[in-house]
């Protein structure tokens, strides 16, 4: 078995890559239009009530049908997934993980329709939709190694007359609610979590990504998964995802989405229901409001490169993306003068096409809110980038930077997963920690600064579960840097790490006594007298 290494991701400039890619999005485009079923013990089952995935760079455009479950078939998979838990727990850590290096490789071999699907449906660029893609092979491939090493236990203090163990067993049935945002990576990554620890799942996939969790779908049959394992079904989360999460045979849930969503699930989880007997364990990360502080002795054009592609790669939709940039008064003017010229070169438009870097958001009520966070921008500063819808069939919307902003502003405090930046001046670098530690939220931040001091400060003192030094505060990588925000951010569950499947584990430590051995003193030898 080779050891864990993060995937390389495609390199485009090459033409044969790209032309790779236009073929794969040649090829999912004539896929438009097509009806997927929910999946239930390995059953695909049509419902009465459907519901379309569309094309956010082309209003209107079906990518395709889906159903829309309700509470029988969310029950009829609660059932198949109990069942299938009573043997799955049992199978051999060994085999499990095998099931995750299949995956691995088949999302190798797809990996361009992957890309594809997400350009399409979710309006990433090519270099992000590959990016999805990569890390989805990595949880696989990192889950697989963690769950071989969870099996052999941690090392205890040894004990005279016992044989003492910790093992990690699994939990039982988990609902798993991922993102539109990385419909892939997370997804797979809290779906392979949870069931190469022994669990069994119903996943419900955004309503908004409800394609490319297929796929997903896809490669769990492709690597002959047992049937049960993974139930999938597709729908609003009122109806069967709300149905699941209060439901008493619910062990656990992983959640990946909004703070109102995901406290909600927080509040449901805790109610005990009749004939539940453990407490439901929830595993939630739920966005953030982040940020870059550039200090006075700043690398400027390091920064303005990683706050540019912190902010504005796929449209700010992502919980790590920088919002809130912190600039030392001393440098501001400079920044400024560098920074705004490669925010107006950003081209915007379909991402089907390579050279267009920022895409449309997500769907209209995101662009609505949006553009109505931008008014409520203009009102408390000053937009000197952007700050309007940009054209095309789609949801596009120019990349917006918004100075002026005070810490008592909304735009300073409030989450809007959009392309916009609000810019705040530091009279000092105390005074920018003071700033940036001022948020409900504490997922991610950077802090540029040459100065040994500042950064060490920094080091204590921002509060983030994701803190980097002098680099971008996006782009996490699996293994490397373990995922998971403080406060309203979640529950700080450090994707991608060492101590993730713990989450979806209970330990049981077990005492076997095998009494102790006497020692049979030996009586002394008397010597004869001559």
């Amino acid at each position: 078995m080779k050891p864990f290494k993060t995937e390389k991701y495609t390199d485009f400039t090459k033409a044969v890559n790209r032309k790779k890619m236009e073929k794969a999005i040649a090829h999912v485009e004539s896929q438009f239009g097509k009806e997927y079923s929910i999946i239930i013990g390995g059953k695909r089952i049509r419902l009465d009530n459907k519901f379309h995935s569309y094309n956010p760079s082309k209003k209107g455009e079906i990518i395709g049908t889906f159903q829309k479950a309700d509470e029988q078939a969310a029950e009829q998979a609660m059932q198949v997934a109990l069942e299938t838990f009573e043997s799955w727990r049992y199978t051999p850590a060994k085999t499990r993980a095998s099931y995750l290096f299949k995956m691995a490789n088949i999302m190798r071999r797809r990996r361009f329709e992957l890309n594809a699907w997400m350009v399409l449906e979710e309006g990433k660029n090519w270099l992000e939709a590959d990016a999805d893609v990569a890390e989805a092979i990595d949880f696989c491939d990192y889950y697989a190694h963690e769950a071989l090493r969870y099996d052999k236990g941690p090392n205890l203090y040894k004990f005279p007359g016992e044989i003492n163990r910790q093992v990690y067993i699994p939990l039982g049935v988990g609902i798993v609610i991922p993102p539109w945002n990385f419909p892939l990576a997370i997804l797979a990554g809290m779906t392979t979590a949870a069931f190469v620890s022994g669990n069994t799942v119903i996943l419900k996939p955004s309503s908004d990504s409800p394609g490319i969790a297929a796929m997903f779908m896809e490669i769990v049959e492709e690597a002959k998964v047992p049937v049960g394992v993974v139930n999938f079904l597709t729908g609003p989360g009122a109806i069967a995802g709300d149905y699941l999460v209060r439901h008493p045979k619910t062990r656990f849930v992983a959640f990946t989405g909004s703070k109102p969503v995901g406290l909600r699930i927080v509040e449901q989880a805790g109610k005990t229901q009749p004939g539940q007997i453990w407490i439901k364990r929830v595993v939630a990360e739920m966005g953030g409001k982040d940020l870059i502080i550039v200090d006075s002795e700043a690398d400027i054009d390091s920064a303005v490169a990683g706050v540019r592609t912190a902010a504005f790669s796929f449209q700010g939709q992502k919980c790590s993306a920088c919002s809130r940039l912190i600039l030392d008064d001393k440098i501001y003017d400079e920044f400024m003068k560098k920074f705004i010229p490669t925010v107006e070169a950003i081209k915007v438009g379909p991402v089907s096409e390579y050279d267009n870097y920022v895409g449309p958001v997500i769907n209209e009520s995101a662009y609505d809110s949006i553009l109505e966070y931008i008014k409520i921008g203009k009102s408390e500063g000053n937009c000197v980038c952007g700050g309007e819808s940009a054209p095309g069939d789609g949801w596009f919307i120019r990349p917006t930077v918004i100075v002026d902003i005070e810490r008592q502003h909304r735009i300073f405090q409030e989450e809007i997963f959009g392309p916009v930046l609000g810019v705040t001046r530091a009279r000092n670098f105390d005074h920018a920690i003071e700033l940036a530690n001022d948020s409900e939220y504490g997922l991610t931040g950077a802090v540029y600064t040459k100065n040994k001091k500042k950064i060490e400060k920094a080091k204590r003192e921002v509060f983030v579960g994701n803190l980097y030094i002098n680099r971008k505060c996006t782009g996490a990588l699996v293994g490397i840097q373990p995922f998971g925000g403080f406060n309203m951010s979640g529950t700080d569950s450090k994707a991608g790490g060492p101590d993730y499947l713990m989450l979806f584990t209970q330990a049981k430590a077990i005492t076997e006594y095998i009494g102790r051995k006497r020692k049979i003193r030996k009586k002394p030898v008397r010597k004869s007298k001559k």
